[in-house]
């Protein structure tokens, strides 16, 4: 059973959250899940647990368990396509000031220069 662990301190690393786990069954895998840029802790990570009795035993023992003075919120991880659609639209990116183009979508300032603008 995989479980998402959110509401994590950002001290909190794999072995951490392994351990908080380990009492409720056998863990499969533990990981907390780190920001691509900085390389630091999101504040959420993934438990599979090796069957999903010891898996809900985990989530009704963990839900609001304090791990490093923070208390985790634990439920059954949901499939990407289970999820609800995000309220800010989702899907981030990055097109441009003004919808993209050869230029990235950007206006140069001022008024001098000749140019297509």
């Amino acid at each position: 059973m995989n479980i998402f662990v959110g509401n994590l301190s950002y001290g909190v690393t794999d072995i951490d959250l392994r351990q908080a786990f380990e009492a409720h069954g056998k863990v499969t895998s533990a990981s907390v899940v780190l920001d691509k840029m900085t390389g630091k802790s999101r504040g959420f990570g993934f438990v599979e647990m090796s069957n999903e009795e010891e898996g809900k035993a985990a989530v009704d023992a963990l839900n609001d368990f304090e791990l490093q003075g923070r208390p985790i919120r634990v439920n059954e991880a949901r499939p990407r396509e289970d999820r609800p659609p995000r309220r800010d639209g989702g899907g981030g990116g990055f097109r441009g000031g003004d919808r993209g183009g050869r230029d990235g979508g950007f206006r140069p300032r001022g008024g001098g220069g000749g140019g297509r603008y």
